[in-house]
C-alpha cells in the first residue's frame, strides 16, 4: 500500500467518524428532548462541524477517484484528441474553482482568528480552515490528472472509470 493510499484511508476513516459522532449526537439530542424535555447545547454545533467535516473531505475521496458528477456519457462518444481536450478544460476548471475557494477560505480564516463558536467555544477559523485543505487537496488532484493524462498517455476512459486501490497500483501510485 503506498503512502497516499494511507493517506486516503485515513480520510475515509475520518468520514466515518464524523459520520457516526453526527449520527449519535443528532439520535441522543433527539431522545433527551423527546423523553426528557432536554438536551446538550453544545451538540449541535459539534454535529455541524462533523457535517461540514465530512463533506469536505468526501470531495476530496471523490475527487481522487474522479467520481464527482460528470458527462461520462457524453465524453465516452467523442473522438480521443476531443476526450482529452474536454478533459484538460475541465482539470483546469477544477483548478480555478478551487483556487477561488482556498483563497476565499484563507481570507475567512484570517477573518475569524479570534471568534469561536457560543455553545463549544470551537474557534471558528479552523472551520474555514478545511476549505484551504480541500482546495489544496484538489488542486494537487487535479493536476495528478493532467499527469496522467499527459505524460502517462492514460485514456481519458481509464481516467474517468478509475473506482478502486487496485487500479491506483497500476497507475503507478500516483492516484
Amino acid at each position: 500500500m503506498s503512502k497516499f493510499n494511507a493517506l486516503f484511508r485515513g480520510i475515509e476513516v475520518m468520514i466515518a467518524f464524523f459520520l457516526a459522532v453526527m449520527i449519535a449526537l443528532v439520535f441522543l439530542n433527539v431522545v433527551l428532548r423527546y423523553f426528557f424535555s432536554t438536551g446538550f447545547t453544545w451538540s449541535e454545533e459539534v454535529a455541524r462541524l462533523c457535517f461540514i467535516y465530512l463533506v469536505y473531505l468526501g470531495t476530496i475521496g471523490a475527487m481522487r477517484d474522479n467520481q464527482h458528477l460528470g458527462l461520462d456519457s457524453v465524453l465516452s462518444r467523442l473522438p480521443g484528441n476531443a476526450q482529452k481536450t474536454i478533459f484538460l478544460l475541465v482539470q483546469a476548471g477544477i483548478i480555478w474553482v478551487m483556487t477561488v475557494l482556498t483563497m476565499g477560505s484563507w481570507q475567512l480564516v484570517m477573518q475569524n482568528l479570534g471568534d469561536r463558536w457560543v455553545a463549544t467555544q470551537y474557534p471558528v477559523y479552523l472551520v474555514y480552515a478545511i476549505g484551504l485543505i480541500t482546495g489544496v487537496s484538489i488542486i494537487l488532484l487535479a493536476l495528478a490528472n493532467i499527469y496522467r493524462l499527459i505524460v502517462l498517455k492514460i485514456s481519458v476512459n481509464e481516467l474517468v472509470s478509475i473506482r478502486d486501490s487496485s487500479s491506483s497500483e497500476q497507475m503507478g501510485n500516483i492516484h
